[in-house]
């Protein structure tokens, strides 16, 4: 039995004449760039993530980018975040021109552990950016208190938690800001390159719009030197006849992941994710712990079924961040978790055959 790492054909099949006629629409009214379709979708997805406004841009990373340029970190600057992430988190601090500075995370739930962060703190630090790694949100009550207590921003990067929750509330709804990826294989994706940006705030919301169009104040008029991060409206209507469906998305994928739980808890060399009291997980990605890491993935290989790693190499120690001097075991939990960390296959249309034969498969294995 062949097992895909994700299968965004069995998703589109599903609703292919509403995509079809979404994008039909798009073409017929020549609306490429921006317009109603990305306005549409903006409300909508504000809506969704319980926030006064949302901003479409051009990726999840041009989302972190504009979101800290909004708040004016620039040179000179610290943004505090985690090492365990995509790279994209430390290069939109680094673009701004100012200095990521990492915490480690907690070893349970992967996420910024709030004890390591006060300590992180100096008088260059100007924003936390958080990041709600796989589908799960960081702690964000004790982060939220310390940045607070020091008049730190708080950038939620929520690209991997479309819909995930802390105690109730939305991601993207805590912090100043929160950002989005809809690159097509996330839980809410796009048919391409697309992101967002939600706040709070009419006075971020205003700045960022008028960043990601060239600073324009009226057409022609630049108020600031802007950039385009425009949402393309193709991505706007893909998205708005997606958000529809991704509650029921991501009810299957936690349906899909308490039944991969279920089967791997009792093999003991293999620790399942978990879940988090505070939290509702919704398993943009279900990565595994094992300490044979190599071995089982080609195990898995030989029977048809991809997995894939989320992060081999933490952001400290790429050769894109060398220079910042923090060598091997700096972050000894974030570390240990690039080291060990397995994602298995996890899409909502996954079946429940395809699952308990990705368990047997890891069963077999670990038992020999």
């Amino acid at each position: 039995m062949k097992v895909p790492f994700l299968d965004l054909k069995a998703q589109y099949d599903a609703i292919a004449d509403e995509i079809d006629d979404a994008i039909r629409q798009v073409i017929e009214r020549t609306a490429f760039s921006g317009g109603p379709f990305v306005s549409a979708f903006e409300e909508q997805f504000a809506a969704f993530c319980q926030c006064k406004y949302a901003i479409g841009v051009g990726s999840g990373t041009e989302a972190l980018w504009l979101a800290l340029a909004a708040l004016d970190v620039g040179q000179g600057d610290e943004v505090i975040t985690v090492p365990n992430s995509f790279i994209a988190t430390a290069e939109a601090i680094s673009f701004c021109g100012a200095k990521p500075v990492f915490v480690d995370v907690n070893g349970e739930s992967q996420t910024m552990d709030p004890v390591l962060l006060e300590a992180a703190i100096t008088e260059r630090t100007k924003a936390i950016i958080p990041v709600h790694l796989f589908g799960q949100m960081a702690d964000m009550e004790p982060i939220m208190e310390i940045a607070r207590r020091h008049n730190l921003f708080v950038i939620e990067d929520a690209c991997q938690a479309h819909g995930a929750e802390y105690k109730g509330r939305p991601a993207g709804s805590i912090g100043d800001l929160g950002c989005f990826s809809f690159y097509p294989g996330k839980n809410l994706g796009a048919y391409g390159e697309a992101g967002g940006v939600v706040t709070n705030s009419g006075e971020l919301n205003d700045k960022i719009k008028m960043i990601r169009d060239h600073g324009q104040s009226t057409k022609y008029h630049h108020a600031m030197i802007g950039w385009n991060g425009r949402m393309d409206g193709i991505q706007g209507a893909v998205l708005s006849v997606k958000l529809k469906y991704l509650a029921g998305w991501n009810d299957a994928r936690r349906k899909n992941a308490h039944l991969y739980t279920s089967l791997l808890s009792t093999i003991d060399a293999v620790t399942p994710p978990r879940e988090m009291d505070y939290a509702r997980h919704i398993y943009h990605v279900y990565a595994v712990k094992t300490r044979n890491r190599d071995p089982l993935m080609a195990a898995l290989a030989e029977q048809g079924i991809s997995c894939g790693i989320h992060y081999p190499v933490p952001i400290h120690l790429q050769n894109a961040y060398k220079y910042m001097g923090a060598g091997k075991g700096s972050f000894p939990a974030a570390e240990k978790c690039a080291e060990e960390i397995v994602s298995l296959p996890m899409f909502p249309e996954l079946t429940d055959e395809q699952i308990h034969f990705v368990a047997e498969v890891i069963r077999r294995f670990c038992s020999v």
